[in-house]
């Protein structure tokens, strides 16, 4: 997905499985499982455990977790519970790629919430996330038009989201910004939904984003992405 976590130094990485599709339905492609600070959005700073599911629908043009587009492994749910349990992180994220993509993508959230972890669910938002347990946090991007993928945007969404979760717009340009902040303006959210606008780390001077945000006063919260100040960019994989 757009601007999902990469892992930082020392970051630990889910044993690599069979390639095979397993028998079993109770399934899910896997790209890596990691442990480490969550660099966005509410729980940013939390030590958390990310769930890295293979395959997406989008094509962002700033994409930086192209490397999940393919590959992976197959792992039984038993097998990605017993190895977020190993992490010993209490947050959860569930990212992709585009995690939505796999139905059985809403079985581990569930499981996962069960469990009694501190769940959010990263998606991007061109897919129903009405299957996701509520009781997970869904962080849903809006698709600027300098994203490139702004007509898959699936509007329905709002109406299902709760106080617990959260829309995220990521800004190419000042033509993004208006955009964005029209929308902003026409959508009814729930109260507690947090709204986020963070720079695309290529394209926008996070200082101006900053200073058009403080100057038409939005409703928003500006954001950075605390694992590439960090750590930098993922490393070639």
């Amino acid at each position: 997905m757009p601007v999902a976590l990469s892992p930082g130094a020392g970051a630990a990485r889910a044993p690599r499985a069979a390639g095979r599709r397993p028998e079993r339905v109770d399934a899910l492609r896997i790209t890596e499982i990691f442990c480490s600070l969550q660099g966005e959005a509410r729980d940013a700073g939390a030590l958390t455990t990310f769930v890295r599911l293979t395959g997406c629908p989008l094509r962002c043009h700033y994409c930086d977790t192209a490397y999940a587009f393919s590959g992976g492994d197959w792992m039984p749910l038993d097998a990605i519970m017993q190895r977020v349990r190993t992490l010993e992180a209490r947050h959860v994220c569930v990212t992709g790629g585009e995690p939505l993509a796999q139905p059985n993508c809403a079985a581990l959230v569930g499981r996962l919430c069960n469990a009694g972890y501190r769940v959010s669910v990263e998606t991007a938002g061109a897919l129903d996330i009405r299957a996701v347990d509520s009781r997970a946090s869904r962080v849903v991007d809006i698709k600027t038009p300098d994203s490139g993928e702004a007509a898959r945007n699936r509007w329905d969404n709002i109406e299902a989201l709760t106080g617990h979760d959260q829309l995220k717009f990521v800004i190419c340009s000042r033509a993004d910004y208006v955009w964005a902040r029209d929308r902003v303006a026409e959508l009814q959210l729930p109260a507690g939904c947090d709204v986020w606008f963070s720079p695309s780390s290529e394209q926008m001077p996070a200082r101006d984003l900053a200073d058009w945000i403080v100057a038409d006063r939005l409703p928003v919260r500006f954001q950075l992405q605390l694992h590439k100040q960090l750590w930098g960019e993922a490393p070639g994989r």
